[in-house]
């Protein structure tokens, strides 16, 4: 049985979801098919929720499943759902999947991301792209994309639209990570982005401009243009499975293509297969 100070707690999460979710308590009342009495009780301390309860306010607020534990732990409830390694048999129907996604994607580059940016797994044709612009033994563990991006020992002076980039990335992460709920480690990462030299305010998309947006990678004579599309895992009962995401790039231009035909297909029996992390 929850104690007042853990219901309190519910509320607190509660009232902070609705207001993420931009929700009053009668629609999330009605979505949930309860009264906005009981919900205002609930929020209020006033009534204890059954964990089926919490549950179904947690179904009508789309509430991320890390975020899930916390709402039944906060409610005197143990956590329903596991957060299993990525290396473990349990997800071993997940790591397939992701090796899939990643084989099919060659020859264009193809990386795995955890909710933090860190690099988890990627298909061959992303070390060979990078490698081109840095060495991939300059990365420090964990392998961080955002880092890599801001470093100006890294990827930021091969990137020709860099202040572009780095502003549109700076307000993704402020406003996806996992949910709009970024997590400790997610806001220091923003904070550490925010402070490096030079870099920009976020961007907001102008009417009339691509409906993506290009990295372009410059370095001597040579001239690239990917954009990315990002897919997830559907309906995981697993909090690992749902904080990953397949950032999957594409050529902007035919001549993009023609180099990752041409340069970063694997071309050798041996080669096939991913990478665990560049």
């Amino acid at each position: 049985m929850a104690t007042a100070q853990a219901r309190n707690r519910l509320g607190v999460l509660l009232k902070e979801w609705r207001r993420i979710r931009r929700k009053s308590q009668l629609t999330i009342a009605l979505e949930a098919q309860i009264s906005p009495r009981h919900l205002s009780f609930v929020e209020s301390g006033r009534s204890v929720p059954s964990r089926e309860m919490v549950g179904t306010l947690a179904d009508a607020l789309d509430v991320p499943l890390r975020e899930r534990n916390a709402l039944m732990v906060a409610a005197g409830y143990a956590p329903v759902y596991r957060e299993a390694a990525l290396q473990s048999e349990e997800m071993s129907q997940v790591r397939s999947a992701l090796e899939r996604l990643l084989q099919h994607q060659e020859p264009y580059p193809a990386v795995v991301l955890d909710r933090q940016w860190n690099i988890v797994q990627t298909n061959r044709a992303a070390p060979r792209l990078f490698n081109r612009f840095i060495h991939l033994d300059q990365l420090q563990e964990p392998r961080n994309l955002l880092r890599a991006m801001f470093d100006p020992a890294l990827l930021r002076p091969w990137v020709a639209n860099w202040e572009t980039v780095a502003a549109t990335l700076i307000e993704r992460v402020s406003r996806e990570a996992v949910a709009g709920i970024p997590d400790p480690r997610v806001i220091a990462l923003l904070e550490e982005l925010r402070a490096v030299e030079g870099a920009p305010t976020p961007r907001r998309t102008a009417a009339g401009e691509l409906p993506f947006l290009p990295v372009e990678f410059r370095k001597d004579e040579l001239r690239l243009s990917f954009f990315s599309m990002i897919t997830t895992v559907g309906a995981p009962a697993d909090i690992t499975a749902q904080e990953l995401r397949v950032e999957s790039f594409f050529p902007s231009n035919q001549v993009t293509e023609r180099f990752a035909r041409e340069c970063l297909a694997a071309d050798t029996p041996s080669e096939t297969g991913t990478h665990p992390a560049f």
